[in-house]
């Protein structure tokens, strides 16, 4: 087992109930105990306390949430919206649909002047920019799978904002670069802004949303969606353009839907139905891609990219005609995953040069910015699985912190389709079938997934990355299904992403260059960035044996029972 271990000293005896010892473990393998992997160790460790305590993976998965709201703000969140998919060791499949909702006073042109330009800044940022919150309607939901009440699952989370914990490097740089957002967009003192440069090893206490995550803790939803936290919420609102009403949190709801479900290679892939474009994303890729037999290539080869590369750019033109929330359209999923269509789909490709994306959709100029979300993967002892994805949308959501109760609230809203064509944060482009209506929620790319083998869970996978997440699961999956890779190969192994606009192919820095250039010399235009995504998976094999990787591209990290 790899461990690193982070050690902060104490400057004060008066310190010694904070968290400061901070523990990476970046791999386990273990057999009969339960796995937590999350992007913060804190997190895990709070799951994996809830595994010890008796609960289940779902118990696990409720704790190891509410710990990424105080730990991990620039996307845990009770401020913001997710999936859960789950998998019984009865066999029952569940997902869980906590996304936000558009407010009852939203409107399709909301975003546009009197000119009919899209104003991006505020579908990104401040109050306009806030889709109502669904998070802790979704931990609520989920407690019906589990062993533990509320209040055990939330006291990790109360003890950590309360008590303060010590911050990593990664932590620190965050907090001080988005320090002008922070108070360009709040006019009153939050815990996240301070005079000094934060460093490593720096307490950060969180009081107001103790006191928030208490009264959840005594009121159970009514302690969010109505009464103080509530008022809190709308009264932020009132400081500038936000639209979210008193109504509008006390009716929101979660959706319980039908599992996406298909066979890969004889492998059963669990996946999340629209409103994430993910799952359908992750079955159109790996069916067009299984059309070559992926698996004679090796990994990241020239011939096995140029068969993926193009398998997203067809999705992905399908993500932007006909997807949203399946309440509002018609849902074409089984049309869409259809062997038929799919083979009529990739009659085009070519081992000969690139596919021009305007052979597969409308080709609009794309703007492009940066992404954040977080994943967790459990398995318990008794093999029930959950994959969680959860987010505030971009980096500390709309940068807005909810006024006495200290949380930050999403920026979803500009997951809609503000106006055909124009693309969002993460350069996806909607139409009509993703336009801003009352009540309706916004089109994700999650991707939460657990593939089955023979019935049993063996792999527990997700990633952030806005738009990377479906190309990062699929990957994931090719990885260990066709190419052979172990876990921590297949989780910090170069990956690239193409999201068929705008038409470049984003390689990692560390990506081969013999690859890149033979693509280049077919016609694909590529461009190097730091980073895609931060995969947490579980594998687990024949023999029950099972091998958790936490992706060392962050601070993220496994806990066990």
């Amino acid at each position: 087992m790899k461990k690193i271990i982070i050690s902060f000293i104490l400057l004060s005896y008066s310190l010694s109930a904070q968290y400061t010892d901070i523990n990476i473990v970046k791999e386990v393998k273990v057999k009969n105990k339960g796995v937590v992997v999350s992007a913060h160790p804190l997190a895990s460790e709070a799951g994996a306390k809830m595994l010890k305590m008796g609960g289940n993976a779902y118990d696990a998965v409720v704790a190891t949430q509410y710990a990424l709201a105080v730990v991990y703000p620039q996307a845990g969140n009770i401020g913001g919206g997710g999936f859960l998919v789950g998998v019984k060791n009865n066999g029952e499949k569940f997902t869980l649909d906590y996304r936000e909702t558009a407010p009852k006073n939203a409107s399709k042109n909301m975003y546009l002047n009197k000119n009919g330009k899209a104003n991006t800044d505020l579908s990104q940022n401040g109050r306009l920019a806030v889709g109502i919150p669904g998070s802790v309607a979704g931990f609520f939901a989920t407690l019906k799978h589990c062993n533990l009440p509320m209040e055990k699952l939330i006291q990790p989370a109360v003890d950590l904002a309360e008590k303060g914990f010590a911050i990593t490097e990664q932590e620190a740089k965050l907090l001080n670069s988005h320090k002008e957002y922070f108070q360009k967009y709040n006019k009153t003192s939050n815990a996240f802004v301070k005079n000094e440069v934060w460093k490593s090893g720096d307490i950060l206490m969180q009081k107001e949303l103790a006191e928030t995550l208490k009264l959840i803790q005594k009121s159970g939803l009514k302690g969010f969606y109505e009464g103080k936290t509530a008022e809190l919420l709308v009264s932020e609102m009132k400081k500038e353009k936000g639209i979210i009403t008193l109504e509008d949190l006390k009716n929101y709801k979660v959706a319980e839907r039908k599992a996406l479900e298909f066979d890969y290679k004889g492998n059963n892939v669990i996946s999340m139905p629209l409103p994430s474009s993910g799952g359908i994303l992750l079955a159109q890729m790996l069916k067009m891609s299984g059309y070559e037999n992926l698996e004679n290539y090796q990994q990241n080869s020239t011939q096995a990219v140029q068969i993926m590369v193009e398998a997203e750019r067809r999705a992905f033109a399908d993500r932007a005609e006909y997807m949203g929330d399946p309440d509002f359209i018609q849902d074409k999923t089984a049309y869409l995953i259809s062997d038929d269509y799919l083979k009529n789909r990739w009659k085009s490709f070519s081992f000969s040069e690139a596919t021009p994306s305007s052979e597969v959709g409308k080709v609009i100029n794309l703007t492009k910015e940066s992404t954040e979300t977080t994943h967790i993967s459990v398995i318990d002892k008794d093999g029930n699985a959950a994959a969680v994805t959860t987010t505030l949308n971009g980096l500390y959501g709309s940068k807005v912190v909810v006024s006495g109760a200290g949380f930050f609230l999403n920026n979803e809203m500009d997951d809609f389709s503000i106006k055909p064509g124009v693309p969002n944060m993460f350069g996806a482009v909607g139409g009509e079938a993703n336009a801003i209506q009352p009540n309706k929620r916004m089109l994700s790319s999650m991707t939460p997934t657990i593939v089955l083998k023979k019935g049993k869970p063996f792999m527990i996978v997700g990633t952030p990355g806005g738009t990377t997440i479906p190309t990062s699961v699929y990957q994931s999956i090719v990885n260990v299904i066709d190419f052979k890779l172990n876990t921590n190969m297949t989780v910090n192994s170069p990956k690239f992403h193409h999201q068929w606009l705008p038409e470049t192919v984003s390689f990692e820095k560390n990506f081969p260059e013999t690859t890149i250039k033979d693509l280049e010399k077919l016609g694909y235009k590529a461009e190097r960035v730091n980073q895609l995504g931060r995969t947490e998976m579980i594998l687990i094999d024949d023999n029950g044996n099972i091998h958790a990787v936490a992706d060392g591209r962050g601070d993220d990290s496994v806990a066990i029972e």
